[in-house]
């Protein structure tokens, strides 16, 4: 999707200066924005602002920061124990998941609390549930910003900031092409993670799963997570939950979840198309896949290239 007209072939030279990125929102997914940092900065693209939301505000803060090898190699460390490690769940409350244990994960990557002292201007984007706002928090503390913007209703906890109740940007802008223009880009390169998402996701929903494989979902994530009472009172509303072959409340919230993103950033690109959208081939990749990482780094790597080969940028 090219924004500029076809007399402007050097609109995504990469001499011509630096470019916006626009980082979407997707979970797990989210690892692919940095294969496809990578990439551009292969090709010599020097980025000169950051916008992200949900999972693109965790990864775009720490690409501010300059610290993206690092954010990586934490990641190719990952196994579920580690994933698990990070889910301080609260259940029953706001949210299943507090997030401060993802909080202190994103902090020992930055050099800073301050958004003002990144490297490179950033903003995350989330949404305050109470007047329905796109909230662009762009200053302050950053380790809130990314809370907020990840904070998936249902799933982790809401952030209060100014007297704002605030939750994952997901819901007014999944890949914030407008927020990185705003803030000064005239060139800007979107990663959208929510391409063919809703169809795989349903399509793998409405075959039934062996109970051997299972350990890949939401809930058994949470269960090793939590310990004692709260662990047996989860096993119980699982096992009921598995008694027929429909998906499970989570399989089904989180689908639906996807269903609104994927609209929204449709809408959204058409509102304010970027001058190259990324589409990371991640569909099959779930929620909390983080152990994945390798593999969804590399589709991230290979779908930027294909996409710059396509532009004619390479």
């Amino acid at each position: 999707m090219a924004h500029a007209s076809a007399t402007e072939p050097a609109v995504l030279d990469p001499e011509a200066g630096a470019v916006g990125v626009a980082l979407g929102s997707g979970s797990a997914r989210g690892l692919a924005h940095i294969g496809v940092v990578r990439a551009l900065q292969e090709r010599g693209f020097r980025i000169g602002w950051v916008a992200g939301t949900s999972i693109g505000a965790l990864v775009g803060a720490v690409l501010a920061a300059g610290r993206l090898d690092q954010l990586e190699s934490s990641y190719l460390g990952f196994d579920w124990k580690d994933v698990a490690a990070l889910l301080d769940v609260v259940f029953p409350r706001s949210g299943l998941i507090d997030g401060r244990k993802v909080a202190e994960f994103v902090r020992a990557h930055l050099h800073t609390d301050l958004i003002e002292h990144l490297g490179l201007p950033f903003a995350a984007v989330a949404t305050d549930v109470y007047t329905a706002e796109e909230v662009v928090i762009a200053h302050g503390d950053v380790i809130d910003a990314v809370r907020a913007s990840i904070a998936v209703p249902g799933i982790f906890t809401p952030v209060r900031r100014s007297g704002r109740l605030l939750v994952d940007g997901g819901l007014v802008n999944p890949v914030p092409v407008s927020v990185v223009r705003a803030m000064g880009a005239t060139r800007v390169i979107a990663v959208d993670l929510n391409e063919h998402v809703v169809q795989t996701r349903l399509g793998k929903a409405r075959r039934p799963r062996p109970a051997q494989d299972r350990s890949g979902d939401f809930l058994g994530r949470l269960l090793q997570a939590l310990g004692g009472e709260q662990a047996e009172a989860l096993r119980q509303f699982r096992r009921w939950t598995e008694q027929n072959d429909t998906p499970g409340i989570f399989e089904l919230l989180l689908s639906a979840y996807n269903i609104m993103e994927a609209q929204i950033t449709r809408m959204r690109l058409q509102a304010s198309p970027p001058d190259l959208v990324i589409r990371p081939r991640v569909a099959e990749f779930r929620f909390l896949d983080y152990h994945r990482a390798a593999e969804i780094i590399d589709r991230g790597y290979a779908a930027a290239r294909q996409a710059l080969r396509a532009h004619a940028v390479m």
